[in-house]
């Protein structure tokens, strides 16, 4: 629907001829495995680390791993999506390219934003609990006396996660190639962890800990009420979400944070050797690996101790993994986990960091963002861009306490996710004769079970993630008609229609 209004589209052949722009080009290094690598990096991190303990005792007790499997089932549905654009889309900018190429430039701006959400805020979050696990290991090493932040006029600076933030945009600036490989050796190690959880832990399982599977709802009314109670169960008149079916529920929308982060592969596309085949093969290959140990970890540590030990205390203070063998008096496996985790949270910040720089520069080279920020250097890489993402994460991770930003990110991807499946079947249906890589089978089936299993997600997230989630969407609204609307390349060139390529076709060679 080309124009230049809000609805006008960037088409496909577009899309890929702008990859080619010197100044804005990035290097093609990646492999299949190298983007499996990167899925599996930022998948298993802070999910599985604290949200495995902290859900099965605050909310689901031992059926959070049937919530791991429903929030799986979710992700895969819109895994397959992802994979069918990005291999027919194959250029930086994940969800935001793909809206752009089908609803038009205000929705692509909106998931854009959206995407801010998910990477951006979700660096920093995990950057700050980064720097929790630090202070945890350097006190095995050298005491308790030592932390990772102090006070400065009343404002506490996180000097563990500043730290952090500055060798990652230091890496990330370097090169892909040598962040792909970076992660790598630390994927490596806390894969590792997790499977000596998995298989050490199982020798303290208690078959009595897995009763009641799905604990009763009363035990739960005095928590998650009022704003802080998820919607469905507000909608259908339930007093609490916590525990029951509505804390099941609401356990699987509240692990699908440890699931975020595979879409961050779609997003390197455009630097990918042979996009339409590897893109698909790294998204569904690492999204099959992580669902396996997870599954398998909150099953085990479910059944190591009862789940009411895995409460939040008083004190506010969450329980992780390590707190299961901590309980079972073997403390030496619950340090190996925390330094497991350091080495874990060390990747999922790098590469939700890489994905927040794609969006970035994908919608700089759009002019939807100042263009400056598209520009590339002599590695291929878009440094100024990652220069000021890195700049952001830090500042909000350095002076910000990470709070409960979960949900917040979870509510952000799985409008992403929404926007996606429904893109794919509306992609289908207008340009039946572009090339595709890969295709979603059953299409229109998938799409729309994609479509309602992350919905329903969504409805199990707080109510007061909802309005914060509104607000962020109204402010991105403002800045859309303030600045980027009046800049959009797409605006400047008329958008003027062009043939798309069809299978078989060279895109381009039809390019003009």
């Amino acid at each position: 629907m080309p124009g230049n209004g809000l609805w006008r589209t960037k088409s496909v052949e577009q899309s890929i001829a702008d990859t080619d722009e010197p100044e804005s080009r990035l290097r093609k290094n990646l492999s299949a495995w190298d983007l499996t690598v990167f899925g599996v990096a930022v998948v298993i991190g802070a999910g599985i680390f604290t949200l495995t303990a902290r859900t099965a005792g605050d909310l689901a007790g031992p059926s959070v791993s049937l919530a791991f499997v429903l929030a799986a089932i979710a992700c895969a549905l819109a895994a397959l999506c992802y994979a069918e654009f990005a291999s027919t889309v194959p250029v930086a900018g994940s969800a935001y390219t793909f809206s752009y190429a089908t609803f038009g430039e205000f929705l692509a701006w909106i998931i854009g934003w959206d995407l801010v959400l998910e990477f951006a805020v979700g660096s920093a979050a995990v950057a700050t609990g980064w720097s929790t696990y630090l202070q945890t290991v350097l006190g095995y090493l050298f005491g308790d006396g030592v932390t990772t932040s102090f006070d400065v006029g009343g404002l506490t600076v996180n000097w563990g996660a500043l730290l952090l933030i500055i060798a990652l945009t230091v890496l990330l600036a370097v090169g892909t190639k040598l962040s792909s490989r970076v992660s790598m050796v630390i994927t490596a190690i806390k894969v590792a962890i997790v499977l000596f959880v998995i298989l050490f832990g199982l020798s303290f399982v208690k078959a009595a800990n897995y009763t009641p599977f799905v604990p009763s709802g009363e035990s739960g009314e005095s928590a998650s009420t009022g704003v802080d109670q998820s919607v469905f169960s507000w909608l259908a008149g339930g007093s609490s979400s916590a525990f029951g079916v509505f804390g099941l529920l609401a356990g699987a929308s509240l692990v699908f944070f440890a699931f975020i982060g595979f879409d961050v592969v779609a997003t390197t596309a455009e630097e990918t050797k042979n996009p339409k085949h590897a893109v698909p093969r790294g998204i569904l290959g690492s999204l099959a690996i992580v669902t396996v140990l997870y599954v398998a970890t909150a099953l085990v540590v479910t059944g190591m101790v009862p789940y009411t030990d895995l409460a939040t205390g008083d004190d506010g203070e969450s329980k992780t993994l390590a707190t299961a063998f901590a309980l079972n008096d073997v403390d030496w496996a619950a340090n190996l986990i925390s330094i497991g985790a350091l080495a874990g949270l060390t990747t999922v910040v790098m590469v939700l960091m890489l994905g927040q720089i794609r969006v970035l520069f994908a919608m700089s080279r759009d002019g939807l963002l100042p263009r400056g920020l598209a520009r590339t250097g002599e590695r291929g890489t878009p440094v100024r861009a990652t220069i000021l993402v890195g700049g952001l994460v830090a500042a909000a991770a350095t002076f910000f306490p990470a709070g409960k930003l979960e949900e917040m990110v979870n509510v952000g991807t799985l409008f992403a996710f929404v926007l996606v499946s429904a893109g794919v079947m509306v992609l289908r249906r207008t340009h039946p004769d572009l090339q595709r890589g890969f295709r979603v089978p059953a299409l229109p089936v998938i799409g729309v079970a994609a479509i309602l299993a992350c919905l329903w997600l969504m409805l199990n997230l707080t109510i007061l993630t909802w309005l914060r989630f509104f607000a962020w969407m109204v402010l991105g609204v403002v800045v859309y008609f303030v600045y980027s609307r009046r800049h959009s390349v797409l605006g400047r060139r008329g958008a003027s229609p062009s043939q798309l390529p069809v299978d078989g076709a060279d895109p381009k060679a039809t390019s003009s």
